[in-house]
């Protein structure tokens, strides 16, 4: 196991994956046959002189490319699929009239069962054996003809308990098929051991006419081969693995497509704030010109039916609401208003204006379980496939442990089994027991998808295999780090070769061999500064690595000097949003929050559904899901709430950091007031590549073209005209201190803040990428190309620039893993940005799990004990030196042990 570290941007991904990884890759793609590689991805030969010992790599990204619904936890980890093999194998069908289990009996075995029963009982009742078969609905006459042929002359009537001759039947009538069925009497028994022939052959006779017996005695009961019901005699096919599949035809349920939701109209969002009347105009999609004539009759009709224009939306009676929402009248209901819209989306307007009200509420047919009913009724211990999956790994994993098995279960499954264990025991390895097996693999992080990943590595059994990893800690709580650990270094054990990129001090300590990059980021970096054993890493003077690993902790001279008592507070009452347990809380502001705890155990919800989704909604901002809580108070000082997370910018390549921070506007400023630019009458908006005028007209001044391969993946290719650099030949002449703007685009941010040094603007704004550690950025890099924590820290840049004015209402900044990709050293410069903020009176709240950003918080908000079912509640909200006094649970453990290690470090 190898690990690479060193500062973010010094070249450990360039090192890792683009150029050992792409090598592999490439040489294994090389030896496939010709037809075969036209359906791989064909990887360019990487700038690398000699590589030696390379072998077929596999490369485990922290990023989520999952986009269907479709697509689960259970399915992602083929763990579904094994369920689906066991319900199939071992399920029993229930009646769907809630009779019990249905079952399929040989004609020995009924007639066994009858002879039993009669035995126990000691009674020798009298027992008709009759075939239910449906009425002949034409030549009637010759069907009845033929079952006399065949020697059946009695028939029993609904609701007779005698049978007559089938002779006195009229065949002419035709019987109505509420009479169905025509029980056919195969003979009347009483059960003792010398009618057991007698039974066994009458009952081969009912199943050869009509595939199932019913038994009258003094109860009625149903038999066939097939499942049947014994009670009411409803049939079913035995389950196959298609039933149980959301994704078959087979399975997935009629009315939602096996999605589990369905489409509606969020009744919430059409009226964000209720506590607006109808005549304030509450009804957010008619707050526009096309339809605020809508209005008016709404507010005749209101008047006629006694409902006051003046109480808010929320105080009136449900039934009035209804009534504005579906009442009969002169005006439009809201419900007939988006039935309209409904036919009209085939226009883009009106698509995207629903899009903006659209609700995905539960499956009314299959209660958001996905399957057919036929799937449903299928039953393992009281439980369908359904449930299972809505349950946790680590409560799967117990209950197929303790689960008592029989030997006969364990004879038909025993592979299953042992390959359900298997899987659900990695996944709990890599720190993920508290996914459920139906959450939808889409609203996974980057870190909990590749754990997903390497979780199926493990299982897949490969050997003589390379694999590189990027950052696997992403996302994963500090006490799980060791158990991932073991888990990389069962994989090496295995005979492969692992290669992580990774920050992370106890899988720095854990590998067998590190290399450091450096000294520093950028053009400062892309060095082997020491490589070797973590021991000779420590030597070496220029490591940054071996600076941090050895750092004594002290405690921060910029911890807040004020009193947090004293402080402005958020409150949060009964918070409740997906596992949090009603959880009171309050966030103060003008400090540095850190909000921690095991993965799964809440914090993402608290902060970004119940903070932030409620504030947000109450502001009208419909775009927003609010999780539920009772109460939000003290958000009134606020100006906003602005949530700082690792999604990505854009997919445009033309997005690039200087346009995200509307200092391109600068550069294109400075560039056409040149006195080459006024004699060729170019004007700033020649030096954009987003409108025609000045870029390259050929690729649309994105500086490739799309080749349509037709039978295969379009290829981009670097444009011809332009060779890449966006612009028109004209544009390209003009300079700026002897770089022309497309090599000005290829300026790193550092090199970019001395190359205008006399701007001082320009400089300002680039020196905000500096101060998040993003100085070695190009200005013309794509943002579709950053990572999450580049994409975060790009976010945090556009909000440092200017001083808050005085008087001005404070912000609340809430941040999701801000040091997910910083190193040790980077997550120093971090802190120091965050404190920028708060001394600009501004709060700031991070959802962290690194112990070295923890470590400087001045409020410590704790969540746990565990992840999932087991989390959700609120076990320490209070300053830092308390939480490590008294703190309790996982992370104040870890911490405390953090900190013994860096002090007693040299």
């Amino acid at each position: 196991m190898t690990l690479v570290t060193g500062p973010s941007g010094a070249g450990k991904s360039s090192l890792a994956f683009d150029t050992i990884y792409a090598e592999a890759q490439r040489r294994f793609v090389e030896s496939m046959s010709t037809y075969t590689r036209q359906f791989l991805e064909k990887m360019e030969r990487p700038p690398v002189e000699e590589m030696l010992g390379i072998l077929p790599a596999v490369a485990l990204v922290a990023r989520n490319s999952v986009k269907s619904a479709r697509s689960t936890v259970g399915t992602l980890t083929e763990v579904h699929d094994v369920l689906r093999l066991l319900f199939t194998h071992l399920g029993k069908v229930m009646c769907s009239q809630g009779h019990g289990v249905m079952a399929a009996s040989e004609p020995g075995t009924v007639a066994e069962q009858l002879i039993a029963e009669a035995s126990s009982a000691h009674t020798a009742e009298r027992l008709m054996l009759l075939a239910p078969l449906p009425r002949p609905r034409k030549d009637a006459h010759l069907n009845l003809r033929e079952l006399i042929r065949q020697g059946y002359f009695r028939i029993l009537e609904n609701g007779d308990t005698e049978a007559r001759d089938i002779v006195r039947l009229k065949p002419s009538a035709r019987w109505p098929k509420r009479r169905d069925p025509l029980y056919v009497v195969l003979g009347r028994f009483r059960a003792g051991e010398d009618a057991l022939s007698r039974l066994t052959g009458a009952v081969e006779e009912g199943y050869k006419l009509a595939s199932q017996v019913e038994v009258r005695g003094s109860v009625s009961r149903h038999f066939s081969l097939r499942l049947t019901c014994p009670t009411c005699g409803e049939q079913s096919s035995r389950p196959v693995p298609a039933l149980f599949s959301f994704n078959s035809p087979l399975g997935a349920c009629s009315l939602c497509q096996g999605f589990g939701r369905v489409v509606g109209i969020d009744r919430e969002r059409v009226v964000p704030d209720p506590s607006k009347s109808l005549r304030e105009r509450p009804i957010a999609p008619w707050n526009s010109p096309a339809y605020e004539a809508l209005y008016a009759p709404l507010f005749v009709a209101c008047s006629e039916e006694g409902i006051s224009l003046d109480v808010p939306w929320g105080e009136l009676d449900p039934a009035q609401q209804e009534w504005v929402w579906s009442g009969k009248g002169a005006f439009k209901s809201l419900d007939k208003f988006f039935a309209r819209l409904e036919r009209r989306n085939y226009r883009m307007h009106v698509r995207v204006l629903l899009a903006r009200y659209r609700a995905y509420d539960e499956c009314s047919d299959c209660g958001g379980g996905r399957l057919k009913p036929a799937a449903l009724r299928v039953h393992l211990d009281g439980k369908n496939i359904s449930e299972l999956s809505s349950w946790s790994i680590e409560r799967l994993r117990s209950w197929l442990v303790s689960r008592g098995w029989e030997e006969w279960e364990k004879k038909a499954v025993s592979h299953f089994l042992e390959e359900l264990t298997g899987r659900l025991d990695t996944l709990c390895r890599v720190g993920l027991e508290y996914l459920s097996l139906d959450r939808q693999a889409r609203t996974l992080s980057g870190g909990e998808s590749q754990r997903i990943q390497l979780s199926s590595a493990l299982g897949s059994g490969l050997t003589t295999t390379l694999y590189v990893l990027d950052e696997p800690t992403i996302g994963l709580h500090p006490k799980d780090s060791q158990k991932l650990l073991s888990l990389l270094q069962d994989l090496a054990r295995n005979g492969n070769t692992v290669i992580v990129v990774e920050h992370d001090r106890t899988l720095i300590r854990g590998a067998d061999h590190v290399i450091d990059l450096g000294p520093g980021a950028g053009v400062h970096g892309g060095d082997v500064v020491a490589e070797g054993p973590l021991r000779s890493i420590m030597k070496s003077k220029r490591s940054l690595t071996a600076l941090y690993m050895g750092k004594a902790w002290e405690a921060p001279s910029q911890r807040a000097k004020v009193d947090l008592d004293a402080l402005p507070r958020i409150g949060i009452r009964g918070a409740r949003a997906n596992n949090l347990k009603r959880i009171d809380l309050d966030l103060p502001l003008g400090c540095l929050v850190a909000v921690t705890g095991v993965s799964g155990s809440g914090k993402s919800s608290l902060l970004q559904q119940v903070l932030y989704g409620t504030f947000q909604r109450s502001r009208g901002v419909v775009d927003v899901e609010p999780g539920p809580c009772d109460e939000l108070t003290g958000t009134e000082i606020l100006d906003d709430i602005i949530l700082i997370d690792q999604r990505p910018l854009g997919r445009s390549s033309r997005s690039n950091p200087v346009t995200y921070l509307k200092a391109y506007d600068e550069v294109r400023k400075l560039y056409a007031s040149t006195e080459r630019a006024k004699r060729a009458g170019v004007k700033p908006g020649h030096f954009s590549f987003n409108v025609d005028g000045g870029r390259c007209p050929e690729c649309q001044g994105t500086g490739q073209q799309e080749v349509d391969m037709h039978f295969m993946a379009a290829v981009r290719v670097t444009c011809d005209e332009c060779q890449g650099k966006r612009f028109q030949r004209r544009i390209l002449e003009i300079t700026y201190r002897n770089l022309d703007i497309a090599e000005c685009l290829e300026l790193t941010v550092e090199a970019a803040i001395e190359h205008f040094s006399e701007i001082p603007k320009l400089r300002r704004r680039l020196r905000l990428l500096v101060d998040v550690g993003l100085g070695y950025l190009h200005l013309g890099q794509s943002t579709s190309t950053l990572s999450g924590g580049e994409a975060q820290r790009l976010k945090l840049a556009s909000f440092l620039d200017g001083k808050r004015k005085k008087g001005a209402s404070p912000r609340l900044f809430l941040f999701d893993e801000p040091t997910t990709g910083l190193h040790m050293a980077d997550i120093d410069l971090l802190h120091s940005t965050l404190r920028r903020l708060v001394k600009r009176g501004d709060g700031v709240v991070a959802v962290e799990h690194s112990l070295d950003l923890i470590a400087v918080a001045d409020w410590i908000v704790d969540l746990g004990p565990g992840g999932g079912e087991h989390g959700g509640e609120l076990l320490f909200s209070g300053p830092f030196d308390e939480f490590i006094e008294r703190g309790e649970g996982a992370t104040a453990e870890e911490l405390r042990r953090h900190l013994d290690l860096c002090a007693s470090s040299p």
